[in-house]
């Protein structure tokens, strides 16, 4: 099932998690999308908090590239960047898959320099949702 936002859009999945988690890194990999970093945030909930969540991590993907034109563009890209991509369990314990859509995020930026950037990236991580 594809789910979509204002800001971000991807598919409900049903495999599992740790499976589908590993797909997404070598979909992302095949796009040339490289993981800058990457939180397990279950995990830092229960380390900070002490509390339980769900399994949720948070990918954030950079296609250097890409990047590199797009701070050739505007040198304050850097407060949008990487992409992000989480995945996650939701309440059908079903897994899902989220990413931040670039043409909504470098939207906000009002430089036509990044419109063609955003929409490459953006067709790269439909690649990416299409694979799994």
């Amino acid at each position: 099932m594809n789910i979509a936002t204002a800001y971000s859009f991807g598919r409900q999945i049903d495999e599992p998690f740790d499976e589908v988690l590993q797909k997404v890194r070598v979909e992302l990999a095949k796009e040339s999308f490289g993981i800058l970093s990457e939180i397990n945030i279950k995990d830092k909930f229960k380390e900070k908090l002490g509390k339980d969540f769900r399994d949720y991590v948070i990918l954030g993907a950079c296609n250097p590239p890409l990047a590199w034109e797009a701070f050739g563009s505007e040198i304050n890209i850097g407060t949008l960047l990487p992409c992000n991509v989480v995945v996650y369990r939701d309440d059908e314990d079903k897994t899902v898959v989220m990413i931040m859509d670039p043409v909504a995020g470098l939207g906000i930026v009002s430089n036509p320099g990044l419109t063609g950037i955003a929409a490459l990236v953006r067709g790269k991580m439909e690649h990416v949702l299409a694979a799994l």
